[in-house]
């Protein structure tokens, strides 16, 4: 009974991925509930359409994308959207400086804009965080002062890739953190250092389906059902049984990822 915090199902189904299929592939594995991510237009209506065509199965998260122009018609669309049953989170959305230049004030705005909208309807929000650290630690302390909602249930740093420093940063913020297939490659000892220092309470599992695939899948396109083996090796390493790691992960989404 395994849960999956974050797939891109729009991107699974422009490569060509049979999403019906990638479902029952899912449900054999033992994921049975799963977070549909939304960032772009087309994503967020396809989680709306995937939550309502698998109800108690699929819930949607939709935000503004980094590249997506926005003003406050946009954003007034948005939250006209997010006010739907279906979505229970804002993402995903943050910093990525990989690409693209610190000094380009707009990411930031952008993600500043979409905390403050988390913060008015105490949704959860999914974080992305490359080569940003410090900036998003910067502003998620300032979300964290406005946030209203429940303290167990701010959000989500996806894909968590930094140090046992940072994670314990998050953790002080209120904010679970998420765990991909990155976790299972032979050059992730820190991070899977970094992994054994989440208490149980706070540990989330996502394949960023269709992006990093797990051991010994790496370098294909993934999907849900390559959950398992993540989920396979943080069981290992913090001495659980896989049902025991899966149980409480499921249980932290589906505390952080309810309607409030």
């Amino acid at each position: 009974m395994l849960t999956d915090t974050h797939v891109h199902f729009d991107l699974m189904a422009a490569g060509g991925a049979d999403l019906p299929a990638s479902l029952q592939r899912a449900a054999a594995a033992g994921v049975t509930q799963i977070l549909a991510v939304g960032g772009t237009p087309t994503a967020n209506h396809l989680a709306l359409e995937l939550a309502r065509a698998y109800p108690g199965r699929i819930n949607a998260a939709a935000a503004l994308g980094r590249d997506q122009p926005w003003d406050p018609g946009t954003l007034r669309e948005l939250q006209d959207l997010l006010h739907k049953p279906e979505f229970v989170a804002i993402g995903e959305t943050g910093l990525d400086f990989h690409y693209g230049r610190r000094d380009n004030p707009v990411p930031r705005r952008q993600f500043q804009a979409m905390l403050q909208l988390a913060a008015g309807m105490g949704l959860p929000v999914l974080v992305h965080s490359r080569e940003a650290d410090a900036e998003i630690l910067e502003l998620l302390s300032d979300h964290a002062r406005n946030w209203q909602g429940p303290a167990d249930a701010i959000g989500i740093m996806h894909c968590f890739t930094g140090n046992a420093d940072y994670a314990q940063k998050l953790l002080a913020l209120g904010f679970c953190i998420s765990f991909s297939g990155i976790v299972t490659f032979k050059n992730s000892q820190s991070l899977r250092e970094a992994a054994a220092t989440v208490p149980d309470d706070r540990l989330l599992l996502e394949t960023d389906a269709p992006f990093l695939a797990p051991e010994p899948c790496r370098g294909r396109s993934n999907e849900p059902a390559r959950l398992r083996p993540i989920a396979e090796c943080l069981a290992r390493l913090r001495g659980a049984t896989l049902e025991e790691l899966a149980h409480y992960t499921s249980a932290n989404a589906a505390r952080v990822l309810r309607r409030h």
